[in-house]
């Protein structure tokens, strides 16, 4: 199958039916095809059991073979439309699950709030499975079932329409009880599904946090948390399991009535000479044919309504409005990196944490933007690259709204490092190298390299069991916060973007390490504009430009000589820093050389 840009791709059920119509109907033609031998049949096994019972031996011999040859053949299509419909249905799934991540690449906070990763990690796999059951298996039955019960009804009616009749009575009653069913197993399938998708996100949550869970030893606590779950699905699913079990043996007993009125007024038929007996054989041949479309009636409305409700679900994220979308302008063919800020105010709900912010940073040049905790200098740093939904005339980058520019455009040249690093399940080399389109180049092993020694991490990586090939484990569980947030440092640096900006890389680092960091950090602020989220006053004073920020609100901005003689918020923090590092440097001493220091 040709790859095609997801934005391609058809999102609706009938114009992803619509766009493998070529498959369908080459499949269908194939099914066609079969039916119509399989008709052949019949009417050879009619002739050849009629030549058998007069000791015809050569015509039914002759019967016999070319009835052979047409069962061959008919298997052959048979294997041949299967392969066909299925690989539509596999494209189908391909296509929905490509639909999928890149609409969740694009949705924002908002949309993750409400729906957890367990829930769509179910819908990722359980439900995307029942839609290609649903336009695979599921068509290849309703279209076979078709052709099964038109080629099987021709060859009964040219044999018999009075036994025709009586076969079909019980059809009406299979297709009302077919109806009833249906409606019930779509509400109890979505049911199903929806709890699935509830024990998924409780196992995921086990998974994820089982460091927690050990050290204040709650095993018990979980298990019986995801009993209550398990219970719920145990439950969902046995009613769904009952709905479907009792369907088959009622259609099942229905259509046993049928095939006992055929046995008795065809029997009767033949005793009384007006059928002969490879008549029967060939109208039971048929029959049997025709009540595999009957019984499959309960099992294709099963395979439908599943589908169905793992479509439904799957709406929900395909019809989800991203907050965050591109702008109308072209890409620029340059980035040079000056961005400004004017009166950027930002909400979560109705508590307002970034009120009103300005400031201004030439291309090349750097910001500290210091504050407490809770200050909204991480929300400043996300609507920077347009993590969460920028105000509009509020962030320029290069004097143009980001709001109007492309979102690849802004989030490749405003480069965010994290400070709550998020590293792949993979080796240190690729988490590094994420960015790059050939991470194993030869090129690009030495780039990882050079990021990791410029981020003061090259020497750790090194000596991990399996240097840069080392896995680091689910969320870099491997290495330590330190090691994890330098890591995701490295990966930014590597980016080269216009823009970088660094959500406080200091928090998990020693001292020695902390001012090879701000080596790194001056050295990458001669290349590109830097943005520095701090709290260290050690980080901020080698940046141009301080802007301190409280409750979300510009108190102070300066550089650093200046603010620390304004004796304002900014000079309280140096001072509670300087008097902490020199207090580290008295507890560092021997105990011999601390007498007399006061």
């Amino acid at each position: 199958m040709a790859k095609r840009d997801p934005s391609t791709y058809p999102v609706e059920l009938g114009a992803q039916f619509r766009d493998k119509l070529p498959f369908y109907l080459a499949g269908a033609a194939l099914l066609a095809a079969q039916q119509l031998l399989m008709a052949k049949r019949d009417f050879l096994v009619k002739d050849a059991v009629d030549a058998a019972v007069q000791l015809q031996s050569s015509e039914a011999s002759r019967a016999a073979l070319i009835m052979l040859g047409v069962s061959v053949s008919a298997a052959v299509m048979r294997v041949f439309s299967r392969v066909t419909i299925f690989t539509a249905g596999r494209n189908v799934e391909y296509e929905l699950r490509a639909i999928l991540l890149a609409r969740l690449h694009k949705l924002g906070p908002a949309f993750f709030r409400k729906m957890s990763t367990g829930e769509i990690m179910s819908r990722a796999t359980n439900d995307l499975t029942q839609v290609r059951l649903l336009l695979g298996f599921g068509l290849l039955n309703v279209v076979g079932s078709l052709f099964a019960f038109s080629s099987a009804l021709y060859v009964m009616l040219n044999i018999s329409r009075e036994l025709t009749v009586a076969a079909v009575v019980t059809m009406p009653l299979l297709m009302l009880v077919t109806r009833s069913f249906s409606t019930r197993l779509f509400v109890r399938t979505r049911e199903n599904q929806e709890a699935i998708g509830a024990m998924s996100d409780r196992v995921l949550a086990s998974l994820a946090g089982v460091r927690v869970v050990r050290s204040f030893a709650l095993e018990a606590s979980e298990m019986a948390a995801f009993a209550g779950t398990n219970q719920a699905y145990l439950e969902k699913s046995l009613s769904l399991a009952k709905l479907r079990g009792s369907m088959g043996p009622l259609m099942g007993a229905i259509s046993s009535v049928g095939v006992l009125v055929v046995f008795w007024y065809g029997g009767q038929l033949v005793l009384d000479g007006r059928m002969t007996k490879g008549d029967f054989v060939s109208f039971w041949l048929a029959l049997l044919r025709l009540t595999w479309p009957m019984l499959a009636l309960g099992f294709v409305a099963a395979i439908v309504q599943r589908g169905r409700a793992g479509y439904a679900r799957l709406k929900t994220i395909f019809e989800a409005v991203p907050e965050v979308v591109s702008g109308p302008l072209p890409r620029p063919e340059v980035v040079r990196g000056a961005v400004t800020v004017k009166d950027l105010t930002f909400s979560y709900g109705a508590r307002k944490v970034v009120d009103g912010v300005s400031f201004e940073i030439e291309a090349g040049r750097s910001l500290a933007i210091v504050g407490r905790t809770g200050s909204g200098k991480s929300t400043i740093a996300t609507l920077l690259a347009r993590l969460m939904p920028t105000p509009r005339g509020a962030v320029f980058l290069d004097g143009v709204d980001i709001c109007d520019l492309p979102l690849e455009t802004v989030r490749a040249g405003i480069g965010y490092a994290q400070q709550d690093a998020f590293l792949f399940s993979t080796t240190v080399a690729r988490n590094i190298g994420y960015t790059l389109d050939d991470p194993d180049s030869p090129a690009s092993c030495d780039a990882i390299r050079a990021a990791a020694a410029e981020a003061e991490v090259l020497n750790e990586v090194l000596s991990l069991p399996d240097g840069f090939d080392t896995v680091v484990g689910e969320r870099g569980v491997q290495l330590s916060g330190g090691q994890r947030q330098r890591v995701a440092l490295a990966r930014a640096l590597i980016r080269e973007p216009s823009v970088l900006v660094l959500d406080d890389p200091l928090s998990a680092v020693d001292a020695k390490t902390e001012q090879a960091i701000l080596a790194a950090i001056e050295r990458q602020a001669a290349r590109r504009t830097v943005i520095l989220i701090t709290h260290r006053v050690a980080a901020a004073r080698r940046c141009d430009a301080i802007l301190v920020l409280d409750q979300g609100k510009v108190l102070e901005r300066g550089t650093h000589d200046e603010l620390t003689r304004a004796g304002g918020l900014y000079a309280s923090f140096a001072e509670e820093q300087q008097l902490e590092d020199d207090l580290a440097t008295i507890e560092a001493l021997p105990t011999s050389q601390r007498v007399g220091i006061s």
